[in-house]
């Protein structure tokens, strides 16, 4: 009867924060061959295919060699991914659409792509503006209840949309501001207003919208983060979006 391996000490380990920008108790985990192949069916199943150099690449290599050291074995499965799986997601703009991967709840990978039908072809109208980057935040990060530095944030991304430093009544600005101040204070999780409720279907809701730039971003971000207690901007949230977006409207430029 063969006896399993032992496992080596996990301090040589590739874990997932040194491969994605991702915090908490996730960071320390090592990559698993099981997370690895999660996130490979979860890419075909979205995309049609793995996607070069995304997520599930990266995690299959970083989990060969975890498994080669002897620190994880080939079924072994991350408890934070078995828990909270993973995710692709892609929110669908004007010619292009943005791909969103999370591993145990926190996004790991966003970027944009050329729709199928403009593949080969860049223009102007390909940029992401600002309530597009609004509606891909309710698909990654949805569920998460409004806090006062989510509305803090949309109100700066609002204002920075529309040119307008007045927040727009019965705009998304001031939805999320009496989200947040709802949510402060109800008990229950399940009746707190959720960010998706907010920000899908963003763009429609927007008087004005533009394409989202790096000085948008910044200002963003330091309203989210000024407003929450850690002094960070959420994973996938309303700061990392319109980054996300600023950063590829700069590369498709």
């Amino acid at each position: 009867m063969s006896q399993e391996q032992p496992r080596r000490p996990q301090d040589g380990a590739i874990k997932y924060g040194d491969v994605f920008n991702v915090s908490g108790d996730l960071a320390k985990k090592p990559v698993a061959p099981e997370d690895a192949a999660m996130m490979q069916s979860a890419e075909t199943r979205v995309l049609g295919r793995t996607a070069p150099g995304g997520a599930a690449s990266v995690m299959q290599s970083a989990a060969t060699r975890n498994e080669q050291a002897g620190v994880v074995g080939h079924g072994d499965v991350t408890d934070v991914t078995g828990d909270r799986g993973v995710i692709v997601s892609e929110t669908k703009v004007p010619g292009r659409r943005i791909i969103t991967e999370a591993v145990g709840g926190q996004v790991v990978e966003q970027y944009s792509e050329p729709t199928p039908v403009e593949a080969g072809r860049v223009s102007r109208e390909s940029a992401i503006t600002i309530g597009e980057a609004l509606e891909a935040t309710a698909q990654t990060v949805g569920e998460k209840p409004v806090s006062l530095s989510d509305a803090t944030a949309i109100m700066a991304a609002e204002t920075r949309a529309t040119g307008n430093n007045v927040v727009t009544p019965g705009g998304l600005g001031a939805m999320a501001q009496s989200a947040a101040a709802y949510n402060a204070d109800c008990r229950r999780l399940e009746d707190k207003v959720k960010l998706a409720d907010v920000l899908s279907g963003a763009t429609a809701k927007l008087p004005a919208d533009k394409e989202a730039t790096l000085e948008d971003a910044e200002g963003v971000a330091n309203a989210e983060v000024r407003n929450n207690p850690n002094a960070t901007a959420t994973p996938g949230g309303v700061a990392a979006s319109v980054a996300a977006a600023a950063r590829l409207n700069q590369n498709v430029m």
